[in-house]
């Protein structure tokens, strides 16, 4: 199968009054290839810029749905889509991947912010049909501007709570005591996303009941001591080349013929993940888990994380 799909734009209206719902079918009128809950696709727009997007509502063979919120400060994806795109264009997306999906669960608590609501809806969605019960808590500046509003009330396994306030107001409040068999899930700005975490760990949360995405890179932090040049070097073929300060490990890859998959280059959506044979990783990417990023079995992702060695041997 290849991973990406010809699509075009089957329709566009408004959620809320800051957010604009899309909804894609194949350009050929076949069957798109199903996903779950916390999936994403790359959308590759005529701007020629590419973006990650939640695949959102009913899963269903015939259309995707995203959600995209008209951002102040856009890098030129949301403002694109709000003032640009038009029913029927045409557009080039991957095949959806899925780094946030859902665990097996007695109960499940959702914690959205923003426009962190798409894979959230989603999820509950998936939660009503399979009879699990969830508590969605749901953070915007106003009611006026909450996505998917009327979809949200007319749940019965789960309750959605819209708050009009502080996206971090409440947490506490919000956040129970950790029990067995309950999940957490929270989605939106980092500020918010990092505040339920620390909320949820000083209660004793376990690390792997906890399951966040991030749709923006992680900020270096100060004081970081990862080597300005390390050498990246192909286990496959023994290459090796200097990664000076200035160039990421997939620019290096690249300008020395290594086909690299590419896709956000910030280390948000997975796609340039390669596993690790030696070396210490100086992860910066905001996909993998704490745990992963300290786990036997490592993977670097090759569009902003660097090194701590004097040198980093890949599985490619």
């Amino acid at each position: 199968m290849s991973d990406m799909l010809n699509v075009v734009v089957d329709g566009l209206w408004r959620q809320g009054n800051k957010s604009l719902a899309v909804r894609l079918v194949a350009e050929g009128g076949e069957t798109l290839p199903d996903w779950l809950p916390g999936a994403h696709i790359d959308v590759h727009l005529p701007c020629g810029l590419i973006r990650q997007y939640s695949l959102t509502g009913p899963r269903t063979g015939e259309s995707y749905l995203i959600c995209v919120g008209r951002e102040t400060a856009s890098r030129g994806g949301s403002r694109y889509i709000h003032e640009t795109l038009r029913p029927g264009q045409r557009l080039l997306v991957s095949v959806p991947r899925n780094l946030f999906a859902l665990q097996q669960a007695e109960r499940v608590l959702l914690m959205a912010a923003g426009i962190g609501i798409t894979p959230l809806y989603a999820m509950a969605l998936e939660l009503e049909a399979a009879g699990t019960p969830f508590t969605l808590h749901y953070s915007v500046k106003s009611h006026e501007s909450a996505a998917f509003r009327r979809e949200l009330s007319q749940f019965t396994q789960g309750e959605c709570v819209i708050h009009a306030a502080s996206p971090r107001a409440g947490l506490a409040e919000h956040i129970p005591e950790p029990e067995a068999g309950l999940h957490l899930y929270v989605c939106g700005p980092a500020g918010f996303m990092e505040k339920v975490r620390e909320v949820a760990t000083a209660k004793r949360w376990m690390e792997g009941n906890i399951h966040a995405e991030a749709f923006q890179p992680v900020a270096l932090a100060a004081g970081s001591n990862a080597a300005d040049v390390f050498t990246i070097a192909v286990a496959s073929t023994g290459e090796r080349w200097p990664v000076p300060a200035d160039k990421t490990i997939a620019q290096v890859l690249q300008e020395n013929g290594v086909a690299v998959p590419l896709s956000c280059e910030m280390g948000i959506c997975g796609a340039c993940l390669t596993p690790v044979i030696d070396g210490v990783v100086d992860h910066r990417d905001t996909v993998q888990s704490e745990a992963e990023k300290c786990g036997v079995n490592q993977q670097v992702a090759l569009c902003c994380s660097r090194s701590h060695s004097r040198e980093l041997v890949i599985g490619l």
